[in-house]
């Protein structure tokens, strides 16, 4: 069976998207780079490193320096598929980042989405 499309696609393609997305609904680039970060461990130098190198999403997610442990918190629906259920560990990484940037556009607050106990 072939790999999705999405496996091979260029991060960088979609990355502008994310941010896209996220910047119609009056939220920042900068709260789009503080999920991806959160979630895969890059740094900021990583992240844009990531990006410069055109990595496709397979490579973005297997250099990521350390997975978020909270990451399994995330459920819900993107895509009509349910995050939690999704069976390939890549493409769950990839439904992962896509609700996260979903919550971020529909204007939750940074707290919530990065599944941080309130303090």
């Amino acid at each position: 069976m072939p790999k999705p499309r999405i496996f091979t696609m260029a991060f960088a393609k979609v990355y502008p998207l994310y941010v896209k997305k996220a910047e119609r609904k009056h939220r920042k680039k900068e709260e789009v780079d503080q999920i991806i970060c959160w979630l895969t461990g890059y740094d900021q130098a990583g992240l844009n490193r990531q990006i410069e190198q055109q990595n496709d999403f397979e490579t973005f997610f297997a250099q990521a320096p350390a997975w978020h442990p909270n990451a399994s918190l995330i459920k819900g629906v993107v895509c009509g598929v349910r995050v939690e259920e999704v069976e390939d560990p890549l493409m769950q990484k990839i439904r992962y980042l896509d609700k996260l940037i979903d919550e971020l556009a529909k204007g939750k607050v940074m707290q919530k989405i990065l599944r941080e106990s309130p303090v």
